[in-house]
């Protein structure tokens, strides 16, 4: 049900992108530390929510569908918004459309696979992906500037970030590239049964 506590911490994750957006805009060392704290309080809540769910048996179909379209918006509006905002800076924005690419291909397999009645099982290295994709977001709408605020402006946060987003994009191509493969054998295996039913059908007297 969309009232469990698991689906409301996924509805949560998409209720904070407006919020993110917001304080992102403001442009001001406080409003960053503020859009990286909404961000990972955001992020935070994908662990939990699975957690849950499976502790006390709760999983249901609603938050099968909704939990990774969250995950999307919520990397997507983060993105969009350090692109936005010109917080992207030097070659960081390939690494940045590599992701949104991924997700695009992702979400459209899944599409395709949920109507063959397969799904796309999350793999270690995804996880190891998300990983280094949200510290890496976080740590750039925090930037150089939010980090000033809590005392560590000495570090070089927004090269960190930088740094986390080519290595969250290198993993998106692997996972991608294998989300990609076990795609395209499905397909083939949906193409050749529907072959082999047309070839009864025709051998039919």
């Amino acid at each position: 049900m969309p009232t469990d506590l698991p689906n409301l911490l996924t509805l949560s994750r998409i209720a904070a992108i407006p919020v993110l957006v917001a304080v992102a805009a403001i442009g001001t060392p406080w409003g960053d530390m503020a859009s990286c704290a909404v961000f990972a309080a955001a992020g935070i809540t994908d662990y939990f929510d699975g957690k849950i769910a499976r502790d006390r048996g709760v999983t249901s179909s609603f938050g099968r569908m909704l939990d990774p379209i969250a995950d999307k918006l919520l990397v997507g509006a983060a993105l969009m918004v350090l692109a936005g905002l010109g917080r992207l800076p030097n070659a960081t924005l390939f690494p940045a459309i590599v992701i949104m690419l991924r997700e695009i291909m992702v979400s459209g397999l899944r599409e395709y696979l949920a109507e063959l009645r397969v799904g796309l099982p999350v793999t270690r290295l995804a996880k190891w992906k998300t990983g280094f994709q949200m510290g890496a977001l976080g740590t750039l709408l925090a930037g150089d500037t939010g980090a000033s605020v809590i005392g560590l402006g000495v570090l070089p946060v927004s090269l960190i970030g930088e740094a986390g987003l080519w290595v969250a994009a290198a993993l998106t191509l692997a996972t991608g590239w294998d989300y990609l493969q076990a795609g395209l054998r499905h397909a083939g295996q949906a193409d050749a049964r529907a072959a082999r039913a047309t070839d009864k059908t025709v051998a039919r007297p």
